[in-house]
């Protein structure tokens, strides 16, 4: 089995962030299926009442990480609840006989990374492990879509016009905050875009950020675990390099709004048409400008469960493993948005949708 340490003898940690649909989870099942003889300990900090993520991996079938090494934190906004959550996570995860060679935490897509960088210099901590690296994950055709501003063109002119007015918007600043983190920012999603969309993203990820990170291109999160793990920088003593809206907020004295997006989790039957059923989602979408919609359904006749996941106008579904004996078969869906999402609209319409 592979030792992994750092040179200093801490266990080295990744942190995979990015935003709401990039493909943390895929690139992490990636990770774990091809972990090259490393024991990993896998925590996700999942937005929202269902955790969707951690279900996926569980099911994944990989020997480096088995279900007893996946550990999941629901609160949404890990950067509050760092104290109370993550730090008891990690000081158990550190107290087994059997260690992990390599620690992986893929945050929320609505989680601030700063703060939980930060955690690693907690003294229980920093004498065990370190902070390997920062891995963001981009949304390549998201971004080349405007996803992170409701009118690029019309925000980039009014602060031509007006340096004194703030037109950002908490997804904007949550992106940036992420790439700000990164050390490696992952280009994902890549095969969507012809050459010019891909240069684009390119120099809109680079504006966000006045820190360079190294840059590469992917397509369904396909990145060896020799790229991803093992960059040895250290990140928790960096952190004065890469403050975030969140941080710098602070202070100015002006109060953290942690009520910027909002989850619901909405259960139906099963959906006999999942095509149709899909197909009727993407409107709903587009018309409440749902950030993320991900879950499960059951399919009468099916073995298997479907996921569903969605973000901005594209949704994905796949069978991912057989429904469990005794397991009750339900469809269940996350949603998020921003806080003055219309729930009981939103809700409606899916319902109705089936």
């Amino acid at each position: 089995m592979t030792n992994e340490k750092a040179a200093h003898g801490k266990i080295p940690a990744t942190v995979i962030t990015g935003f709401l649909g990039a493909g943390k989870t895929t690139m992490i099942r990636n990770i774990l299926q091809n972990a090259e003889g490393r024991r990993i300990a896998l925590i996700i900090n999942e937005f929202g009442d269902l955790g969707v993520d951690g279900e996926v991996l569980k099911g994944c079938g990989a020997e480096a990480c088995s279900e007893d090494d996946i550990i999941e934190l629901t609160n949404g906004c890990i950067c509050c609840t760092v104290a109370d959550d993550f730090i008891p996570t990690m000081t158990k995860l550190l107290e087994r006989e059997n260690r992990p060679d390599h620690i992986v935490i893929e945050t929320s897509g609505l989680a601030l990374p700063q703060p939980l960088i930060a955690a690693f210099n907690w003294p229980d901590i920093r004498s065990e492990v370190t902070v390997d690296g920062v891995v963001t994950v981009v949304d390549s055709a998201a971004v080349a879509a405007g996803r992170f501003a409701d009118d690029h063109d019309k925000v980039d002119a009014l602060r031509v016009n007006d340096d004194n007015l703030d037109h950002e918007s908490p997804i904007e600043e949550l992106f940036e905050d992420q790439l700000t983190a990164a050390d490696l920012i992952i280009l994902n999603k890549t095969d969507l875009l012809d050459s010019t969309g891909l240069a684009f993203v390119r120099n809109e990820v680079s504006s966000r950020t006045s820190r360079k990170p190294a840059m590469i291109e992917a397509k369904n999160g396909e990145v060896s675990a020799a790229v991803l793990l093992g960059l040895g920088v250290g990140t928790e003593n960096d952190l004065a390099n890469r403050k975030s809206h969140h941080e710098m907020e602070h202070e100015a004295g002006e109060e953290h709004d942690h009520d910027e997006f909002d989850s619901f989790v909405v259960e139906l039957g099963s959906i006999t048409d999942p095509a149709v059923f899909i197909e009727k989602l993407k409107p709903i979408i587009a018309e409440h400008d749902v950030l993320r919609l991900k879950g499960f359904a059951d399919i009468p006749g099916k073995p298997m469960r479907l996921l569903i996941q969605g973000v901005g106008a594209r949704i994905d579904q796949y069978f991912d493993r057989p429904w469990a004996a005794g397991e009750v078969r339900r469809t269940r869906l996350v949603v998020i948005g921003l806080h003055d999402m219309n729930e009981a609209a939103v809700r409606a319409a899916i319902t109705a949708a089936v």
